[in-house]
């Protein structure tokens, strides 16, 4: 069975896209630094202009990042731990998740968004990969239920 099969259950969609948004927060609060201190404001900047402006990114973007994580996830059940293998190739998992959102971002219209992406995109690819494993075991309690 698909990743994306699973969204088509109301109430496992909504667990995941909480879990995901909640992911999210923590990752993003977790950031030190300058770097984390401009994460946090382009977050705020973001969450300000809607409170669940990410919580809705995440659910619109739920089918298409599904749909290029599949063949690595279904890897990763081949080897009997989809979980260690999304984490072991993070820097994959990353290429592949960016994928999606720059070609989501190019089509905006937001230009507040498109901004601050804009702003954070080079160093994206490093918190993805930070967050790779905690969101692998989301991916797996989702695929699980």
């Amino acid at each position: 069975m698909a990743l994306i099969d699973g969204l088509a259950d109301n109430q496992k969609r909504k667990k995941l896209v909480d879990n995901c948004t909640t992911l999210l927060d923590e990752q993003v609060a977790a950031k030190s630094g300058i770097s984390g201190l401009a994460i946090k404001a382009g977050y705020a900047a973001i969450k300000g202009i809607s409170p669940r402006y990410c919580a809705g990114a995440i659910e619109r973007l739920l089918p298409e990042s599904f749909a290029v994580l599949d063949p690595l996830w279904d890897e990763g059940l081949q080897t009997g731990d989809p979980v260690k293998h999304i984490t072991n190739n993070s820097s994959r998992t990353a290429d592949l998740l960016l994928s999606i959102t720059d070609i989501r971002i190019k089509k905006s219209n937001n230009t507040a968004v498109k901004g601050v992406y804009n702003k954070l995109r080079n160093s994206a690819k490093q918190h993805i990969e930070e967050a790779v494993p905690s969101l692998a075991k989301v991916i797996d309690e989702y695929d699980k239920n």
